[in-house]
């Protein structure tokens, strides 16, 4: 395999899905611990890509959710529903950012209708 380009590899490191972080480097990260990304992988909240070797590799984007997860279990909430949660509050953000897309007028559309 030809090595990587410098712009090609920051590139990957700007990629919020990008797996970059290892299940050790991504618990420290959140200040969990690395069976509790397992768990609330079991709890299929996140799934995490695996590298050849078949180790856990974590993206920016699933650390964030595991982080929020990790608040919610603190806080005293069950992790299966504290994963319930999570998978709501990301889907209703998603879902306000395309009603908010959708509200915008088209290219070219005064955004009046006649």
């Amino acid at each position: 395999m030809p090595p990587e380009s410098p712009s090609h590899a920051t590139d990957r490191l700007d990629d919020d899905d990008y797996p970059a972080y290892t299940m050790g480097r991504a618990a420290e990260m959140i200040g969990a611990t690395p069976g509790f990304l397992r768990a609330i992988g079991e709890a299929r909240l996140i799934t995490p890509l695996r590298s050849e070797g078949g180790h856990r590799r974590y993206s920016r984007y699933q650390l964030r959710i595991a982080a929020r997860a990790r608040e919610l279990v603190d806080a005293g909430t069950p992790i299966e529903a504290a994963c319930r949660i999570v998978i709501l509050e990301d889907q209703l953000e998603e879902a306000l950012r395309l009603n908010e897309e959708l509200r915008q007028p088209a290219p070219g559309r005064s955004g009046v209708d006649s």
